[in-house]
């Protein structure tokens, strides 16, 4: 693979293929900013080679790249642990402990963040914990159930959270239980634990969570049939949405079952299918559109064009802005407008009040009809736009993402 990688990272390689395993960990570690520890060498050496990225994830024979860091980072908000230093740490020379940092969330997931504290529901809500279970495994997850229901067929949103997050910090970041009481919706949020992934990161780089009747979207496909079953849900009107893992997830939802979702939204994610296994998901989120990441989307792309709608800050250095191209390429399918070399397009610039600019990409169909949105957010980084400082992952400058997917998606029925 030609992933970038940064120096530091590049001599714990050279010094785990000497066997001097102890010197590497400290180096990784040290250049993350963790504390002091005692490493302790495990007698298992199944993983001689390769280097130890956290729990049970290594690298294997990455070769040699540099990082390139973004002039300008949006701040986003990152809950900082009690008693954490708040100063750099550069502890070796032309190392940058920074990049390093956002390279090992890019394959470990972002630190752990705090729950956020429960607030009051509106008279008539409810946020119900369940759960389903089918061949390929068991998962929870959160129905939000606005107080306007009294068994009206709504619409059903699904939205996929990203790693180390949980229903409850998803939904407060995010803010649609709030919009789904002005506008009635059912929301559901799918809960990745920690056994099927160590940073609670849905699986969309493995092949076997890469299909419609296996592995983790057929989970996701059967939580949402449950819920359309169980109340009065409009099947014309099921969405699915997510945020980075959660939206590579989203994209593989909404490929591997259209007749299920009528369009998805996308915040900081990935293609479908772009990645086989953890050092081809480190190139797809490093490199973008370029190269064999490109290929591959436009391999996997969609039989019939999808309605997408699309975000991404261009100071994402955990996701490569480019990948929001390919998304909305690959959801194109076969469709002229999109897929064909004079695509329908109207270009909007605006600017949130105190906030980013951007810029907004409206792809159209042969009718006219808007058929894909691509939201550039200047200045933002790895966040959900316009969200709320409840929640981990947000970044209350940009426009506000959800209002803008549930508009998208409410102009956007089955059919």
């Amino acid at each position: 693979m030609n992933a970038p990688m940064n120096p530091a990272m590049l001599e714990a390689l050279r010094l785990t293929r000497e066997g001097r395993l102890a010197e590497a960990s400290a180096l990784i570690q040290g250049a993350l900013g963790g504390t002091p520890f005692t490493f302790t060498a495990p007698t298992d050496t199944s993983h001689a080679n390769e280097v130890p990225l956290g729990g049970d994830v290594f690298l294997q024979d990455a070769e040699s790249a540099t990082v390139e860091r973004p002039q300008s980072e949006a701040k986003v908000h990152r809950p900082q642990a009690a008693g954490a230093s708040t100063h750099a740490r550069r502890p070796w020379p032309g190392v940058d402990a920074d990049a390093l940092r956002t390279q090992w969330r890019g394959f470990h997931g972002p630190q752990a963040e705090p729950m956020p504290s429960a607030e009051p529901l509106p008279d008539g809500a409810r946020f119900i914990t369940e759960s389903f279970t089918n061949a390929a495994g068991t998962r929870s997850y959160k129905l939000y159930v606005p107080s306007g229901y009294d068994g009206q067929p709504l619409p059903l949103v699904v939205m996929l959270h990203g790693c180390t997050q949980n229903p409850d910090d998803f939904a407060a970041g995010t803010g649609m239980n709030e919009l789904a009481e002005k506008q009635p919706c059912l929301v559901i949020y799918p809960a990745q634990p920690a056994c099927a992934n160590p940073s609670k990161c849905w699986n969309w780089f493995k092949p076997g969570d890469q299909q419609r009747d296996g592995g983790e979207p057929s989970i996701i496909a059967g939580i949402t049939r449950h819920v359309r079953d169980t109340y009065a849900v409009d099947p014309k009107r099921i969405y699915v949405a997510g945020l980075s893992a959660g939206g590579a997830m989203a994209v593989t939802m909404a490929i591997s079952h259209p007749e299920l979702y009528a369009a998805v939204g996308i915040h900081s994610g990935l293609p479908h299918a772009v990645a086989g296994d953890l050092p081809s998901a480190l190139a797809a989120m490093q490199q973008g559109g370029t190269g064999p990441v490109g290929r591959q989307a436009r391999k996997r792309a969609a039989v019939h064009p999808i309605a997408a709608i699309v975000f991404h800050g261009d100071r994402d250095t955990t996701v490569h802005p480019g990948n929001g191209d390919q998304v909305i390429a690959q959801c194109a399918g076969a469709a002229p407008a999109l897929g064909g070399r004079n695509p329908q397009m109207t270009v909007e610039k605006g600017q949130v009040p105190n906030g980013h600019a951007f810029t907004r990409t409206i792809h159209h169909g042969p009718k006219g009809p808007a058929v894909a949105e691509h939201w550039l957010i200047h200045g933002a980084g790895h966040a959900w736009s316009g969200g709320s400082a409840k929640g981990s992952y947000t970044d209350p400058k940009g426009p506000d993402a959800t209002q803008q997917m549930m508009r998208f998606f409410l102009e956007h029925p089955q059919g």
